[in-house]
């Protein structure tokens, strides 16, 4: 049996968790609502304050898809209850970020600037040099903050480039000169 799938999801307070028909999930709560559409298979049910994935039966498929479902459906409460936050780093010289409205924008060594518009439901703050990315939909947050990322990566020699703030870079010894 799965470890994870045959876990019960709490719903906390002022969060409600439907389930329609083809197993859509609708969870509405004090920071917004979600809606997915799961596999079809699995058995989605409300028990009183918690919501039980069971599997109809051992096949590899099923076993693969009963903690997938579990955990989408507990991102789905997490994110509508207390949300989602990535902060990245930008690092070296003359690299800086700033927001303006809902546009991002990166200086990165390049010949110009690199704008970015804030997706629908996210949003970026700029503090010094970390920028820190906002929302209630765990994927389109990591996805957003991974763009972010993609447009200056980190280099392994002196760590310029932008850098989740929990990520460890590792460093290689620069070239040496001859003797």
């Amino acid at each position: 049996m799965s470890r994870i799938g045959r876990m019960p999801i709490a719903i906390p307070a002022g969060v409600t968790v439907e389930v329609a028909e083809n197993n859509k999930v609708t969870v509405k709560g004090p920071k917004g609502t979600l809606e997915r559409v799961l596999a079809p298979e699995m058995n989605i049910a409300v028990e009183g304050a918690e919501v039980v994935v069971t599997r109809p039966n051992d096949l590899k498929r099923m076993k693969s898809l009963h903690g997938l479902t579990r955990t989408l459906i507990n991102n789905m409460v997490v994110g509508v209850s207390t949300g989602y936050e990535k902060k990245l780093e930008v690092n070296g010289i003359g690299y800086k970020a700033a927001k303006a409205g809902k546009k991002l924008t990166l200086s990165l060594g390049y010949s110009h600037p690199v704008e970015m518009e804030d997706p629908e439901g996210l949003e970026s703050v700029v503090e010094g040099n970390v920028i820190t990315v906002k929302g209630i939909d765990k994927e389109k947050v990591g996805q957003y903050a991974a763009e972010i990322r993609s447009k200056r990566e980190p280099e392994p020699y002196k760590g310029k480039g932008i850098k989740y703030v929990d990520e460890v870079i590792r460093r290689k010894v620069g070239k040496t000169g001859k003797k």
